[in-house]
């Protein structure tokens, strides 16, 4: 069933107000927060937009605590230098955050990480966006955490149950209701150890469409390539994953599964075009599965009480020997350079943090544990930079470049010039590959530079 998910709130308080939790504004829900205190978020969609923006009416801070993941808005109260900020995974409000001198610093550790890392940080206050209560016949009253399931759900769960911890949770009708797996799985919590609730009108975040020209086109038509009638699939985000997933649906083929940290337009896309039956994949037949959504408002009504999607737990959704047990698994992600070894800049590159280890790592190396599975690494081959152009094949990766993926994770490398698959390729035989993929420029210093590896 799908259906807009824009509801009335008012209409049922009186039925559920009895439950627990008081129903605050804003800024009575901000003015909870003790001047030195800590605050845990999840990534992305779980932010709470009305709260986290009423946090900025103060400013008597003295040492208060934040830690969260890629921020889908720009909240002034992290500005303030009583302020600090730990952070998971950076997008671009953390960079301009940095730029301004707020105290922003990574976290380094895999979305899987990020619930262990919560644990041991346990903040005093967890706060998070759901949909309005509703009744569920079997389970009472909660709440839905709508696009985002990810790794905060247990630490929601231990906030709200412990009486010296905080459970804010900020609800508005324009937040679709998701769907998960119960008993095994629940994307939803009770409303009698939610401690606050927030009222707001917040819309979810849009993310543009990924603007694609013939370069992408050209990686796209590659990775194509590697997917087959009844493959299941994982799509990260991007102009190549994106194209890829419509392509897919465009043309002849089909009977594909999904199994994606991120579900995307172009996943709904694939899934509209009936080309997702899910049937005999080898583990959650019959669903897609997803741990969290970022995409149009299109699809966040599609996905409102749609029974064709489950979201789960990122440490179920992103387990390698999880993804492993897919059928024809193949897994589409983008990197910022390799170097001849194999290994993959994902995140930080020149010194500068553009982003976060997230899935990578696992759906790497999870859609290479099996010989008819592929992790396809996916890059332009080369960038511009201060008006140089920079191969993003090297022979050795620049001072300040960190290691995502370690090379014996690494499976299919491809750019607009080709793929390069590693999988049982020596050192010096796998460097090779990755400079036939290079750019032309750069091909014949690359070469050079691989024909030296491995011989040491």
């Amino acid at each position: 069933m799908h259906c807009s998910p824009v509801r009335s709130v008012g209409h049922q308080v009186a039925h559920w107000s009895s439950v627990t939790p008081r129903t605050l504004t804003p800024p009575e829900a901000a003015a909870l927060l003790r001047t030195r205190d800590s605050l845990g978020l999840g990534l992305g969609p779980a932010n709470p937009d009305g709260f986290l923006t009423a946090l900025g009416g103060r400013d008597d801070w003295e040492d208060l605590v934040v830690g969260g993941a890629l921020l889908l808005g720009y909240y002034p109260f992290l500005v303030h230098p009583g302020v600090a900020y730990r952070s998971g995974f950076f997008g671009p409000a953390e960079r301009v955050l940095l730029a301004q001198g707020a105290r922003v610093e990574l976290v380094p550790g895999g979305f899987r990480q990020f619930g262990p890392i919560l644990r041991r940080f346990a903040p005093r206050v967890m706060a998070v966006q759901a949909a309005p209560p509703d009744e569920d016949p079997e389970e009472g009253w909660g709440v839905n955490l709508s696009l985002h399931v990810g790794a905060t759900v247990g630490e929601l769960l231990a906030a709200g149950r412990d009486p010296d911890r905080l459970l804010v949770v900020e609800v508005s009708p324009n937040f679709p209701r998701t769907r998960s797996l119960p008993p095994t799985y629940r994307n939803r919590l009770p409303l009698d150890i939610v401690d606050v609730l927030v009222e707001t009108t917040s819309t979810p975040y849009e993310l543009p469409p990924s603007e694609a020209d013939d370069v992408d086109r050209a990686i796209a038509a590659l990775a194509r390539s590697y997917v087959h009638d009844g493959s299941t699939l994982q799509i990260g985000i991007g102009a190549v994953p994106d194209m890829v997933a419509h392509q897919l649906a465009a043309e002849d083929g089909g009977g594909y599964g999904v199994h994606s940290e991120m579900f995307t337009d172009g996943l709904m896309t694939l899934h509209r075009a009936g080309k997702v039956t899910n049937d005999g994949k080898g583990v959650f037949d019959g669903r897609s599965v997803t741990t969290f959504a970022l995409g149009s408002r299109a699809l966040y009504d599609w996905l409102d009480g749609n029974d064709e999607v489950a979201f789960l737990p990122v440490e179920v959704v992103n387990d390698p020997t999880v993804i492993a047990r897919n059928r024809s698994f193949v897994s589409v992600n983008g990197a910022l350079a390799v170097d001849l070894y194999g290994q993959i800049v994902a995140d930080c590159v020149d010194g500068r943090q553009i982003s976060g280890v997230g899935g990578h790592e696992d759906f790497v190396s999870g859609a290479e544990l099996r010989a008819d599975d592929h992790s396809l690494v996916c890059l332009r081959s080369t960038v511009a930079l201060g008006g140089e152009t920079r191969s993003r094949i090297v022979a050795e990766l620049t001072g300040g470049s960190v290691v995502s993926t370690p090379r014996h994770h690494t499976g299919v490398v491809m750019t607009e010039h080709g793929a390069a698959d590693l999988i049982g390729l020596t050192v010096r035989e796998r460097a090779h590959a990755l400079a036939e993929i290079a750019h032309p420029d750069f091909r014949a210093e690359l070469h050079a530079a691989a024909e030296a590896l491995g011989r040491q």
